[in-house]
């Protein structure tokens, strides 16, 4: 598989964020349940701009990935409540 041209890469400091908009350290991000809240979110913004470029088999696999973060999200808050 050949690397693809132009790919951003992610900065890493040493030190701890600044603002709440930064990422937190690790240990910082909460539990499973934070987690999977944040990604399904994220995973359907995702998903968004995926459909507005017409990329459709890239679509479908965020699709997918957003179906069974809310299907965790679903069975987590299901077994709290019992």
């Amino acid at each position: 598989m050949s690397k693809a041209a132009g790919g951003r890469k992610r900065k890493t400091s040493g030190k701890k964020p600044e603002s709440p908009t930064e990422e937190p350290e690790r240990g910082e991000e909460g539990g499973p349940d934070e987690a999977v809240a944040f990604i399904a979110e994220t995973v359907a913004e995702l998903v968004k701009l995926a459909e507005r470029h017409r990329l459709e088999v890239l679509s479908h696999l965020l699709g997918m990935a957003q179906l069974e973060a809310e299907e965790r999200l679903r069975t987590r808050s299901k077994r709290k409540l019992s």
